[in-house]
């Protein structure tokens, strides 16, 4: 399953971008001090995005991204799903359920490494693979002293440098692909977007809080 689901992964992943990369010319590979300078400027992102669940189903939603801290994921029908990030908490919705959310410390999910404040890949206690397949450079990486925490693989184009998405993966093997549509950076995106409690208030009935 694992090997199906990472195959069927990567290749939804190398193929949404190629009508981009047509235009966008020859990629090489990024350098992990290039990757790290690109993930330190980059602010915030609004976009669509395309997942392969562990169990090669696929769902489809809208993200938004302020970085540091801050990530959204709304699901469409029929998941109605929704995932925030907001002050080192990670909370995942049922908006079907009424009920309060699951919620995580961001730093033990392989989220961490994308909503990190100062990243560096250099890091090569946490970087455990780095390279390039023809279109896109590839960096994972995982918190070296926690390993059961799971790895993250970010996926990167180099003309320009751009975020494609990502693979996370947990501990028990399972794998979650996201791609990301085209973006536009530095929007403007209300914190509010991101605030765990106000979406309790309004997802979750009193008596279930």
């Amino acid at each position: 399953m694992k090997r199906r689901s990472l195959i069927l992964a990567a290749s939804l992943l190398a193929a949404l971008p190629l009508a981009s990369l047509a235009q966008e010319g020859e990629q090489r590979e990024l350098s992990l001090e290039e990757l790290s300078a690109y993930l330190n400027d980059l602010g915030s992102v609004e976009t669509s995005f395309t997942q392969v669940n562990w169990d090669n189903s696929i769902s489809t939603g809208l993200l938004w991204l302020k970085r540091p801290g801050r990530i959204r994921l709304e699901y469409d029908e029929p998941d109605a799903g929704l995932m925030m990030a907001f002050g080192g908490s990670l909370a995942i919705f049922d908006k079907k359920s009424n009920q309060p959310p699951e919620r995580y410390p961001v730093r033990r999910t392989p989220l961490w490494l994308l909503l990190e404040r100062n990243v560096d890949l250099t890091d090569q206690k946490m970087v455990v693979g780095h390279g390039f397949d023809g279109s896109h450079t590839y960096v994972e990486a995982m918190d070296p002293k926690r390993p059961e925490y799971g790895s993250i693989q970010l996926r990167f184009t180099s003309n320009p440098t751009t975020l494609k998405g990502w693979v996370t993966f947990d501990a028990h093997g399972g794998n979650t692909m996201v791609a990301l549509d085209d973006f536009n950076e530095d929007v403007e995106i209300d914190n509010q977007m991101f605030n765990i409690s106000k979406m309790i208030g309004e997802l979750v009935p009193e008596e279930n809080r």
